[in-house]
């Protein structure tokens, strides 16, 4: 319990963080930041496996890259979800899924 509110904390500080420096992403306040941050995390623990499994064959025709847009529909949900929390375009959706691996990432490498 522990280390997945160690990881939750550092997705909350990458989604403040994604609020400043991207365009298209927009929070409405720091509360909006947990929920987005902790529907992300449901939503990755398990609608993501769902469709990556759903989608093996196309990604498999696109050599892998057809992760990426599994990505973007998963923040495209949990945009839809939390109030506060609006995001647009492709890239933006694809910086942030990036920024929320690479924080979970570094969540990971302190806890060891």
């Amino acid at each position: 319990m522990k280390n997945y509110i160690i990881r939750l904390v550092f997705i909350i500080i990458a989604v403040i963080i994604a609020d400043k420096i991207l365009k298209g992403f927009h929070i409405s306040s720091y509360a909006t930041a947990f929920w987005v941050a902790l529907a992300m995390s449901v939503l990755n623990t398990f609608v993501k496996p769902v469709l990556q499994f759903l989608a093996i064959p196309v990604t498999i025709l696109t050599l892998g890259l057809f992760y990426l847009v599994i990505n973007v529909v998963i923040v495209y949900i949990a945009a839809y979800l939390v109030q506060g929390f609006t995001i647009s375009g492709f890239l933006t959706p694809l910086l942030f899924s990036i920024m929320v691996s690479v924080a979970g990432s570094f969540a990971n490498a302190i806890k060891e």
